[in-house]
């Protein structure tokens, strides 16, 4: 692409203008997001205690969730597209807000399992919009440092959740209610506040941003029609016939595989990790909610730094590599040693698998036909977030056989080291081609179906 149109002041105060106001919205939204899907892991032996919800159940309860996303994943981004991602991210967060909430009111298990698909049913579409909508806004040398500051929410989360849910559950008795409705009730009733936040900050195309100047609309819809023209071009797939055809391709089902064993290792650690930190002797809801924040913390430091080597060296698919081996190592480490140990080992595989999701989402954003990426993004999470049912359910069942979660450890271990084989057979883009400027892109070019934020 010409740089000419890459270096352009106008592009650069654009792309600084959304980091600043963007970015940390999409931040928050996956902060509550994650919160709201993940803090049963804090809640669940006190709905065991009162509510006759049993580890097998607790497992179904929480990978259930996934099943509902994958069904509503397409549908959600087919509305998306109708309504335009302004309306249609408020719509999802305040929905996923409310289901939340209503878990406050759970009285026995099938209760709990539906809720658990309202919620995936709620939250179907929102993270693959996220990711279209950065593919839609930001040239590609932006857009891993964004990409990996989006995904960092979900660690951030996972972070706070442990220090925010032991005080929540310390209001036991407070207002009649139990410790674990007030943590159901207080995140979802946030949710609710800040998607209606949202609503007066998203723009769903470039052309609606009245927070950059004409100049900055041309530059920026510019720059990112030439990249999806030179992306096209650089495809060898001809724009013919249905785009749901080209979607059937082996490339897709390759990113689907591993993107499924990067979600194995993110929600079996997400909805156990309290379990497996209760294993150290003196702890308590306090102490395990601080420490079962240590390897989110370490993730979000992973995360940024090779998020920022990949920008700067372009090549993400070594770092992805290197972090699914270091996610393998640090899972089957802490299989084999003591409690203690396990936590830091714990914190070194969550280095890996969670570098490893922004990694391995900037390759399909950069190498997948243009007239394919929105859907095909959205199967890709849609099928991958499957690893978020077996994951969960998966240790459930063998925690109750078992009493312990040590096969579930040595299972992620193998999966993360076959996605790094598989990452090897994901096709490079043919090699770059200087394209001449867009002879006359003006900010109403992004109203064009290919070029509009929050379509397909």
């Amino acid at each position: 692409m010409s740089f000419t149109l890459l270096f352009d002041p106008a592009v650069q105060s654009a792309v600084s203008k959304f980091y600043k106001r963007m970015v940390p919205l999409f931040v928050v939204m996956l902060i509550c997001n994650q919160l709201n899907r993940s803090n049963i892991g804090y809640a669940q032996e006190y709905l065991e205690a009162d509510v006759g919800i049993g580890a097998a159940a607790y497992g179904f309860g929480a990978g259930v969730f996934f099943i509902a996303y994958a069904l509503f994943e397409l549908p959600s981004n087919v509305m998306m597209e109708k309504y335009g991602a302004r309306i249609w991210l408020t719509r999802i967060m305040v929905s996923w807000g409310l289901v939340s909430a209503a878990m406050m009111f759970v009285q026995n298990a099938t209760m709990f399992y539906i809720l658990r698909f309202l919620l995936g049913a709620a939250e179907a579409g929102f993270f693959p919009a996220v990711i279209f909508y950065l593919a839609k806004w930001l040239p590609n040398r932006s857009r891993g440092k964004a990409t990996a500051l989006f995904v960092a929410g979900s660690s951030v989360a996972a972070a706070i959740s442990g220090p925010l849910s032991g005080p929540l559950l310390s209001m036991d008795g407070t207002g009649g209610l139990h410790g674990w409705q007030w943590l159901f009730g207080i995140e979802g009733v946030t949710s609710v506040a800040v998607g209606i936040v949202a609503y007066f900050l998203l723009s769903s195309r470039i052309s609606d941003a009245t927070w950059l100047t004409g100049e900055e609309k041309t530059a920026l819809a510019g720059t990112i029609a030439a990249e999806e023209a030179e992306k096209a071009a650089n495809s060898g797939v001809a724009h013919k016939g249905s785009r749901w055809k080209m979607l059937l391709d082996r490339q897709l089902l390759l990113f689907c595989g591993i993107y499924f064993a990067i979600q194995l290792s993110i929600y079996a650690n997400t909805f156990w990790l309290p379990s497996i930190v209760r294993r150290i002797d003196g702890t308590n809801d306090i102490t395990v909610g601080l420490l079962s924040s240590l390897p989110w913390i370490c993730a979000v430091v992973a995360m940024y730094l090779s998020s920022r080597i990949g920008d700067r060296t372009g090549n993400r698919k070594p770092l992805l590599v290197v972090a699914l081996v270091v996610a393998a190592i640090g899972t089957y480490m802490a299989a084999i040693v003591s409690p203690w140990l396990a936590l830091v080992f714990l914190c070194i595989a969550a280095m890996g698998f969670k570098s490893a999701s922004p990694l391995f989402w900037s390759i399909p954003q950069s190498t997948l036909h243009p007239f394919v990426l929105a859907p095909a993004i959205a199967i890709i999470n849609s099928l991958g977030n499957l690893g978020g049912f077996v994951a969960p359910f998966g240790f459930g069942l063998i925690k109750e056989a078992t009493g312990e979660v040590t096969w579930g450890l040595y299972a992620l271990a193998a999966a993360s080291l076959l996605a790094a084989a598989s990452v090897y057979l994901v096709k490079a883009p043919k090699r770059p081609i200087d394209l001449p400027a867009p002879a006359d892109v003006s900010p109403s070019s992004t109203d064009r179906p290919d070029v509009e934020a929050g379509t397909r």
